[in-house]
Parts: structure tokens; sequence; C-alpha cells
């Protein structure tokens, strides 16, 4: 079994963010970082589990919560995908800074954009896997539709995100329109797997053709038949796990 241990590092914005490590107990194939749902952070089901199920395949993870999560420091509201995507290099270079180069990115949903944005930003990275991902960043905005016209009128606007109350704020909807992740995929330069659920009623099976006919190769699809965009089913997160550990293996025997 795999141990956990927990880390804290700067963010884009200075504040503090928290992480925990899952480190394999066996030999190290190699070290990652994942990029957690919109307003999820690092100890939701998805990220803990598959995490986990990643150091028990020998690959060690980062997950930590972005800013105004969980453990992190700041306000979540403040915040925006162009900082989401910059903390996720953030802490790529805080493994670095700790002998963990890492060799894999791992993305769910609104993370998985996320990482496809911040991979050319991390020279030592040898393979990118997206879960549950969305083409285009802006597709998480249909949650706060009904608010948007308030938010672009008055600067911010209280939302309801399954329970979760969050302020969105102008800036964050700006920097969703000017998100676009073409060129981010096209000249990704990486192994890229794309893992979907075609029964995912949150983020459409499309939003996975679309990167997978915009990725060049090496470029793989997994369909995770019958699991939902949460991966909340039993075992679902630790069998999209295994999948990515298996396919990372022949990349991250490459770099060691």
């Amino acid at each position: 079994m795999s141990r956990s241990e927990k880390v804290t590092f700067a963010g884009s914005t200075g504040e503090m963010l928290s992480g925990i490590i899952d480190i394999p107990d066996g030999p190290v194939k190699g070290w990652g970082v994942f990029s957690h749902g919109f307003t999820l952070g690092k100890d939701a089901p998805s990220a803990s589990r598959m995490c986990k199920a990643l150091a028990d395949s020998g690959v060690g993870m980062l997950r930590f919560d972005n800013l105004g999560l969980g453990g992190s420091a700041g306000e979540w509201s403040a915040g925006s995908f162009s900082h989401k995507v910059a903390d996720t290099v953030k802490a790529a270079e805080f493994m670095r800074s700790e002998g963990k180069e890492i060799s894999l990115l791992v993305g769910h949903s609104f993370g998985g954009a996320a990482v496809l944005a911040a991979a050319r930003e991390i020279p030592e990275l040898d393979a990118v896997a997206t879960v549950g991902a969305p083409f285009s960043p802006k597709h998480v905005a249909h949650v706060f539709d009904a608010a948007l016209d308030r938010i672009l009128s008055e600067g911010s606007a209280e939302v309801d995100l399954g329970g979760k109350r969050v302020e969105i704020r102008r800036h964050f909807v700006e920097d969703l329109e000017n998100a676009d992740l073409t060129d981010c995929i096209r000249q990704l330069h990486k192994p890229l797997m794309v893992l979907h659920s075609p029964t995912d009623n949150t983020v459409g099976i499309e939003n996975a053709s679309t990167i997978f006919q915009t990725a060049r190769h090496p470029r793989n699809f997994v369909s995770l038949e019958g699991s939902d965009h949460l991966l909340t089913g039993k075992g679902q997160a630790a069998r999209a796990a295994r999948i990515i550990a298996a396919w990372a293996d022949q990349y991250l025997d490459a770099a060691h």
C-alpha cells in the first residue's frame, strides 16, 4: 500500500497551497501531479482514489487544493482557469525542487483542461492523461448560467454548486472566454490518453472526441464504460488510474 505525506507550496498568487503526495511503497517508476475538478479539492473521491491507485501502481502523485479550497489559503473567487493552470505548473516546480521531477500529468474534469494547458510549461513531462475533461474550459459556465447576467452586470454573484455556495466573479467568466485549448492540444508533443465515460451527463463524450481529434499521435482514447462523471461508483476511480498507469509505464520507463 502507498503512504501519504502532507506538503505545502506557494501557488502562482503567492498563497500557500495544501497538497498530499501519495508515495509508492515499493520502487518508484515516476512522479506525477493531479489536477482536481472545478471545486472538488484534493480529498474528493476522484482525486484521492485515483492518486492512491496510481501510487499503488508505482507512480507517486501530488494532489493539491486549488486557491481557497480545502487546506489552501486565499479566496477561491479570486482565482481563475489561468490561475489553475499556473498553479499546476507551480506544483510541478515544487516536485522538481523536492528531487521528484514529474513524468505524468493527470487531470479530472475542469482539471483535465488545466493539465492540457499546463503541459507546455513543464519541460520534463513525459505523458498527459485526462479523465472526463471538457474540450473548452468555458464548458464549466453551464453550472452558473442562470447567474451569468448578474455576474457580468454586478461584477459577481453567489451560486450554488452541488450544495456549496461559491462566489463567481466577472474576471473568472472573462478568463474562461479567453481560454482556448486548441493550440495546447495540437502542440502538446507528448503522449496523450483521453479517458471518458460514454454516459457522462456533466461533460458529454463529444468533448473527448474533439480533444482526441485535435491531438496528434501518440494519442489514445479509453471509454470508461459504466462510470459517472465524478467516478464515485465502486472501483471507478481506481480502474481509471490502473489504465493510466499501465499506459504510462512505457513512457515512465523511457524517462529513467
